[in-house]
């Protein structure tokens, strides 16, 4: 569900980029719907790699966290088996 929220989020941006670029043209706003679906599928392409590259930040992090928490958990090991 997040990833349709977020391709379909950024789709309605694109349209609202889209629709911004012919306002400030002064342009038909119906005059093209070609024009408004290409730019809804690159910003929707756009959601999508957003979305994936948050899941492998997340994956990344939390690896990250794990190689730190064994880390410190070792330290302490030692410094305990020093005292």
């Amino acid at each position: 569900m997040p990833l349709l929220a977020n391709v379909v989020g950024f789709s309605f941006m694109g349209l609202a980029a889209r629709i911004g670029h012919l306002a400030i043209q002064r342009r038909n706003l119906f005059d093209s719907f070609t024009g408004h679906a290409i730019s809804m599928g690159a910003w929707g392409f756009a959601g999508y790699w957003a979305y994936q590259w948050d899941l492998r930040a997340e994956t990344l992090i939390a690896a990250k966290m794990e190689e730190i928490k064994q880390k410190r958990a070792l330290k302490a090991a030692a410094a305990e088996a020093e005292s």
